[in-house]
């Protein structure tokens, strides 16, 4: 199994990034997959999440308006597309794969709003 997130670097604020996350291994079809970001020195967040491709999105109330999740079964790959980046966006990005018992993470790709 694997989770693979690309896409990060270095933006300035009020520019976008689109993150990807490739997956292998399973049945990527079946799974919730969510996007997860990390702060330095902080808890692991949940940021948006979605079942079915074309399905309900959740997102966390601080990047509503802003970033779009979406999915695409046929190549295995999670989105990201991250637009008006603040400072407050800069952390790890993590992808995860969820259905059941069964939760994959991938390495992370980081994303640095700064100017």
């Amino acid at each position: 199994v694997q989770l693979v997130e690309s896409g990060g670097g270095l933006v300035q604020p009020g520019g976008s990034l689109r993150l990807s996350c490739a997956a292998s291994g399973f049945t990527f079809s079946r799974f919730t997959m969510r996007w997860y970001r990390q702060a330095p020195g902080k808890e692991r967040r949940l940021v948006a999440g979605m079942l079915l491709p074309g399905g309900r999105r959740d997102y966390v109330d601080s990047v509503k308006g802003r970033f779009i999740i979406s999915r695409d079964n046929t190549n295995n790959t999670l989105y990201l597309q991250m637009n008006d980046l603040k400072a407050e966006d800069t952390a790890v990005y993590y992808c995860n794969a969820i259905y059941g018992s069964l939760a994959y993470w991938g390495q992370g790709t980081q994303v640095t709003v700064s100017s």
